[in-house]
């Protein structure tokens, strides 16, 4: 078993399946080994132009960039030395640093950091597929990348079949992030619930990807609720998991993934400009492609578009 696989280990031995370097994710054979080789792309002169004069970024000459430390493979997962993250947060974090002639400092943090690290400065952006919401857009500006589809998985061998609507949840045990957009979808949906007089769901919170494996196979949760892409992968991995219902992020609309800045920061335009060039050349398409998330693809990044809650 070679390191590039390690941080997978634990998972792989709480679902009984076989430890694998690589998984075919919507249609594409994702590799650990061959994805720790870097994408780079050229400088862009126009979003180097917008750039605010005088900017200065938390660490001169960096792109200091916060990054859910989880091993959540495609988005995110530890490399050889057990420390330096790689996924496709990291790669779109990565060209937007070279797009913008900027070493790319990467920082692994928490969930529940990333909001007063971008605010304060301490980061320049967080790219740790946070969903644009009504809510977020009052206090950070966004620069979007990538679509946002949600995923409900069941143990395989359970009897759930479908949860695509409200009703479904009623009365489920269901694993959550704290302070997510599929948190405040299936609040909604809970709270649509309880007034039809139906079953209230149970939101099942952990932060530990071990845990989640452990109580959605133990029978102490019934369904995991997340990125569609985390899903699959772990699904693909596995085969000790199933997909039985999508939603998009932004229910009932669609809602994108972003580069999440400080407000009126002036990072949003350069960023954006940046994100769009390497669309067109066709560095982003790499990205998506090696990591198995073609069919979450943008043609084009907007600043502040509608999202959860508009």
């Amino acid at each position: 078993m070679r390191k590039t696989a390690a941080a997978l280990t634990l998972l792989a031995l709480l679902n009984g399946g076989a430890m694998a370097e690589s998984v075919s994710l919507n249609g594409h054979s994702v590799s650990l080994e061959a994805n720790q080789t870097p994408i780079h792309t050229a400088k862009n002169s126009q979003a180097i132009a917008q750039l605010p004069a005088g900017y200065r970024f938390a660490h001169p000459g960096q792109f200091t960039v916060a990054v859910a430390a989880l091993n959540s493979p495609p988005l995110t997962v530890f490399s050889e030395d057990n420390k330096t993250l790689m996924g496709s947060e990291v790669d779109i974090a990565r060209l937007v640093a070279d797009s913008l002639g900027l070493q790319l400092n990467v920082v692994p943090t928490s969930w529940e950091d990333w909001p007063l690290g971008v605010a304060s400065g301490k980061y320049d952006a967080a790219i740790s597929n946070i969903t644009v919401t009504k809510d977020r857009k009052a206090r950070f500006d966004f620069a979007t990348y990538r679509k946002d589809s949600l995923g409900f998985y069941v143990k395989a061998s359970g009897s759930l079949h479908a949860i695509t609507k409200a009703e479904d949840i009623a009365g489920l045990r269901i694993i959550v992030g704290s302070g997510t957009n599929q948190e405040a979808i299936l609040l909604a949906w809970d709270q649509q619930n309880q007034a039809k007089g139906l079953k209230p769901f149970v939101p099942v919170y952990t932060k530990d990807d071990a845990a989640q494996t452990l109580a959605l196979q133990a029978g102490r949760a019934d369904a995991w609720f997340g990125p569609n892409v985390t899903g699959a992968w772990k699904a693909a991995l596995t085969g000790k998991t199933r997909l039985v219902g999508s939603v998009d992020g932004g229910w009932p609309k669609a809602a994108h993934i972003a580069v999440t800045l400080k407000k009126a920061g002036g990072l949003a335009q350069p960023i954006s400009t940046a994100l769009n060039g390497v669309m067109a050349k066709g560095d982003y398409d790499k990205v998506l492609s090696r990591w198995g998330e073609n069919v979450e693809r943008i043609d084009r990044s907007e600043i502040n578009p509608a999202g959860l809650g508009d």
